[in-house]
């Protein structure tokens, strides 16, 4: 019977220095090619809403629309841990809020785990959430909710200062009960050095090669995008395309009268014998 991968499973693939390979999925069917793939770790995340609900950035994700999409992922019941994301505005007012929510995307959604954005400043938050029985992941670096006050989507921790506060940021999570870190969008060197100053798992995603783990959205590394993708996306199939033409296969099958034919329909079996 293979195991389910639990917060355990994933603390001890660091320690016998077995890399955790994660993606994000919204929806079923691809959970459960994800989970016939192998897969370590699925993360529901809020990049759902600029994949499949077509929203500019992350920031309109709801509760409601992770919960959704956690519903269907659940409902494969993967091997795979389930990590639900907390969306922007869903733990920032209040922990009363955090752990409200965090408790929906479990009960309700069916996540296994939660994760949020940002560092020390959030320990009361995380702590609370972990008081209430739920694992945590931590997200440090270019987190995709700070879009405005980044001032865009730009690579952090450049400078020693600010390298500095994300390795006392990853260590406060660590410190809080985090079972491991989301590295975004920083330079390699420190992605380096975080990860051996933490004895938590760190999965990187444009975070360099020395993680304990990688994490990519689904649609970009299948190739089913329409922008230009990050610099750290590494495509492994140009799905998109691949789609585009056999859509036009078929638009064209159909326009042309070549489909269905007879080996596509049913039949009364009444018909006069010849």
């Amino acid at each position: 019977m293979i195991k389910k991968v639990t917060k355990n499973t994933i603390l001890k693939m660091k320690e016998q220095g077995e890399q955790i390979a994660a993606l994000t999925s919204y929806d079923y069917l691809s959970t459960r090619i994800l989970d016939k793939a192998g897969i370590d770790l699925i993360l529901v995340g809020d990049s759902l809403g600029m994949v499949v609900l077509g929203y500019e950035n992350t920031l309109p994700v709801t509760v409601e629309e992770i919960i959704h999409h956690l519903k269907a992922v659940s409902r494969a019941k993967p091997r795979a841990m389930i990590v639900g994301d907390m969306p922007f505005m869903s733990y920032q007012a209040s922990i009363e809020d955090a752990v409200r929510n965090a408790g929906r995307l479990v009960k309700e959604g069916g996540a296994e785990s939660v994760k949020l954005e940002g560092g020390e400043r959030y320990v009361p938050v995380v702590e609370a959430i972990i008081q209430a029985s739920i694992p945590v992941v931590g997200h440090l670096g270019l987190t995709p909710q700070s879009l405005y006050h980044f001032g865009g989507y730009k690579v952090q921790g450049k400078d020693e200062e600010s390298a500095e506060r994300l390795l006392s940021d990853a260590k406060a999570l660590e410190k809080a009960g985090c079972f491991a870190i989301v590295l975004e969008g920083i330079p390699w060197q420190l992605a380096k050095r975080i990860t051996g100053s933490v004895s938590i798992p760190t999965i990187g995603i444009g975070a360099g090669p020395h993680c304990d783990g990688q994490i990519l959205v689904i649609t970009d590394m299948l190739g089913i995008y329409e922008n230009p993708l990050p610099k750290f996306v590494k495509v492994y199939d140009e799905l998109g395309e691949r789609m585009k033409k056999a859509f036009e296969r078929y638009i064209d099958d159909v326009k042309s009268g070549r489909f269905p034919d007879m080996s596509h329909s049913y039949s009364s079996g009444n018909e006069k014998k010849e």
